[in-house]
């Protein structure tokens, strides 16, 4: 009953949000969609460091990998900017494989220096690619995104400008990317193979004693994540019309903001994200008039949280009403519980 509720009124959001650039101005639209992309980082970053141990700070190489692999595909070979989005995501998890062989060698903050410094030296490269701009970068062509699939249809059928029309696809991919990486993470978590994971970051001897491996797990969690950051770098860029080397590998904007997210909604739990980035978004609209006093509230705020409230604000939920709505692990079988309490007794 409990799950049948949940899927409900998870639904129920989601069609909720699906209806934003029909009812919604376009401002709102506009600020979902980069809430919606947050939240898909977040998830991907507390997939790697809450589940998998593996705290990247190098999340952004990804995000600029899968950007102007887009802004190449379009600009150089007239694709479909969606095409490039695809393609740049798969040359994101591609990418990963090497970058996994050097960073795997690393553990603790050692591994997090390493992605930075894996992720810098990206910046650097991609800034060096004189036919998208070079340092200075480059936009996308107006005809590109306006051309690109689905757009003419929307623009149709809710009688918008072109660029509503650009934003409300965009928004609608960034909701289906967001929608499909929760119920993904849900399944994975519950599976053999997540379960498995959260034992290696419970107890690696442990987990290894009884047949898990370590280094595949987290191998399969880095590459997947690669390939679904690459994506929403991609789809940032889409919506955001230009790019550059130093905002497509941002460390504030793609990897701090989403560490922020994560440790404040509680890192290694599902539901974790989704609050961080609606607590995220809610500052962001309270404070970002007060220029760097807006970054000191954050810092201050995640400060706090980390010292007094180390699960984070969904962990904290969780130890005042007694129980976790959102379980990934798996209840024993009733006749084995039956067994315990009589062993016990």
């Amino acid at each position: 009953m409990k799950a049948v509720l949940t899927l409900g009124v998870g639904l129920a959001v989601v069609l909720a949000l699906a209806l934003v650039p029909v009812i919604g101005p376009r401002i709102l639209v506009q600020d979902l969609f980069k809430v919606l992309c947050l939240l898909v980082l977040a998830l991907n970053w507390n997939l790697l460091a809450g589940f998998a141990g593996l705290v990247s700070v190098g999340q952004q190489a990804f995000v600029g990998i899968g950007a102007y692999v887009m802004f190449a595909t379009t600009i150089l070979w007239g694709w479909d900017p969606l095409a490039g989005m695809l393609i740049g995501g798969m040359l994101a998890m591609a990418l990963s494989i090497p970058i996994a062989f050097f960073a795997f060698r690393l553990n603790g903050a050692y591994f997090a220096i390493g992605t930075w410094a894996v992720a810098d030296i990206a910046r650097l490269s991609f800034g060096q690619w004189r036919a998208l701009g070079g340092g200075t970068g480059t936009a996308l062509p107006r005809d590109a995104t306006r051309e690109m699939f689905g757009v003419g249809l929307v623009r149709d059928l809710l009688g918008v400008s072109p660029a509503a029309a650009i934003d409300a696809v965009t928004y609608w991919l960034a909701l289906g990317l967001a929608t499909v990486m929760l119920v993904a993470c849900w399944l994975f978590l519950r599976s053999r193979m997540g379960l498995g994971l959260q034992a290696v970051r419970d107890n690696p001897v442990a987990a290894q004693s009884v047949g898990v491996d370590p280094t595949r797990l987290k191998a399969l969690v880095f590459l997947l994540t690669a390939f679904v950051t690459g994506l929403c770098g991609a789809l940032l860029f889409i919506q955001i019309g230009r790019i550059t080397p130093d905002a497509a590998f941002s460390v504030i904007d793609w990897t701090a903001f989403v560490i922020f997210i994560v440790v404040i909604g509680g890192i290694g739990t599902l539901p974790g994200p989704i609050v961080g980035v609606l607590v995220f978004y809610g500052l962001q609209r309270l404070l970002s008039d007060y220029g760097t006093v807006y970054l000191i509230a954050l810092g201050l705020i995640g400060i706090a949280i980390m010292l007094f409230a180390r699960r984070g604000l969904w962990g904290g939920l969780i130890h005042c009403i007694g129980f976790d709505p959102f379980p990934l692990g798996h209840a024993a079988p009733r006749l084995a519980r039956q067994s315990i309490k009589e062993d016990a007794a």
